[in-house]
């Protein structure tokens, strides 16, 4: 497999978590004679330090030249003086949205190892499994008009939620389809009580659900869905809901795994997909050595499933990250309350990738057997 890789490590801990997936990834590569090629590039409040702008051009070609994105984190609060259309985060809005990817896969699952690391009591969160799927291109974010204005002399900010029939239609298709490949269900959340939006997205889906009879459809409202996946995580297989419900509902359900560190995201649809951890640029933490890479690893395994369709690679690091946290490891964010040994970010990033050429070996032993 011949594979070329953006990478945007970006701001705060986003470097020292991606240094750690690439570190994983080039174990893969070799134990199975892959061949990866990482093209590294600024983004966000890096870029705006090197090049003035927080996603320059010759970065976002770089980044349509490759097969697949990985990124670390965008966030810097030295910037927040400049207008909103030069801070880093617009230079993710500007990735996303040129590489097209409208589908952002968010797995949210339970370890039993770490129950004493999540808010919930073990006998909630145990067992659950959720797939996010969240629409990425439309919604509130990227609505016009948007601004700030002055009206009878004081300022008015708006913004402008907006979604047509195709694009509810395609996203609502990626959830069936996951669905059809996990346990039949499918969970469309929105506020079709209060929203236009919302009422034209729970037609369109019921209208797409028709197409797959074995699917169960379910309509919640988000603020039902939110004290749900909260009192009763193990009632969702797969979520599907807009862009602004689906970022703050993925967020909310790390307390299932007891850290926003443990989380992956694969955002595809579009050119080139994009992987990166779902947590934040942490930049109180930054430079410390304690960030958890483990959202970043297994981002790295989304990318070895969706975009190499390498099945196999991303089981292996998968189930690296799974056995390493059974050993008894930890970084800072996920130690409190679960009895294991605390490591660092590097150290962390070294067992995963010990971890997954043990896993290499032994599958191919019992195999050559």
């Amino acid at each position: 497999m011949q594979l070329k890789i953006g990478v945007l490590p970006g701001d705060g801990v986003g470097p020292e978590v991606t240094k750690q997936a690439v570190r994983v990834l080039r174990e893969v590569a070799d134990i199975h004679g892959h061949n990866f090629h990482f093209d590294e590039c600024a983004i966000g409040g890096a870029a705006i330090s090197q090049t003035g702008s927080p996603l320059a051009r010759v970065t976002l070609d770089a980044c349509l030249a490759a097969d697949a994105v990985l990124l670390g984190a965008v966030g810097a609060s030295e910037f927040d003086h400049l207008s909103p259309d030069q801070r880093p985060e617009a230079g993710l809005l500007l990735l996303r949205q040129t590489l097209g990817g409208f589908a952002n896969l968010r797995p949210v699952s339970s370890y039993r190892v770490l129950a004493g690391a999540s808010p919930l009591r073990a006998e909630i969160a145990a067992g659950a499994d959720i797939l996010f799927v969240r629409e990425l291109l439309g919604g509130i974010y990227f609505g016009e008009p948007r601004g700030i204005t002055s009206h009878n002399g004081e300022s008015v900010a708006f913004n402008t939620m907006r979604y047509s029939t195709s694009e509810i239609e395609r996203i609502a298709r990626v959830a069936f389809e996951a669905a059809m490949k996990r346990r039949h269900k499918v969970t469309s959340v929105d506020k079709a009580n209060v929203l236009e939006t919302s009422q034209l997205w729970r037609q369109t889906v019921s209208r797409v659900a028709a197409d797959y009879p074995t699917v169960k459809l379910e309509h919640l409202y988000v603020d039902a869905a939110a004290m749900h996946i909260i009192t009763n995580p193990k009632r969702f297989d797969v979520i599907l809901t807009e862009n602004l419900f689906g970022d703050i509902l993925s967020d909310e359900s790390a307390v299932i795994c007891g850290s926003l560190g443990m989380l992956a995201s694969a955002t595809v649809g579009g050119a080139v997909d994009l992987y990166e951890p779902v947590h934040g640029s942490a930049p109180d933490i930054a430079g410390r050595g304690i960030a958890n890479p483990l959202g970043a690893i297994a981002s790295a395994a989304m990318l070895m499933r969706y975009t190499a369709r390498l099945e196999r690679e991303a089981e292996e690091i998968e189930a690296a990250i799974e056995s390493v946290l059974d050993a008894g490891y930890r970084t800072q964010d996920i130690g409190r309350g679960t009895g294991g040994h605390v490591v660092t970010t590097a150290e962390m990033g070294q067992l995963v990738t010990e971890t997954v050429a043990e896993i290499a070996d032994i599958r191919h032993a019992y195999h050559a057997v």
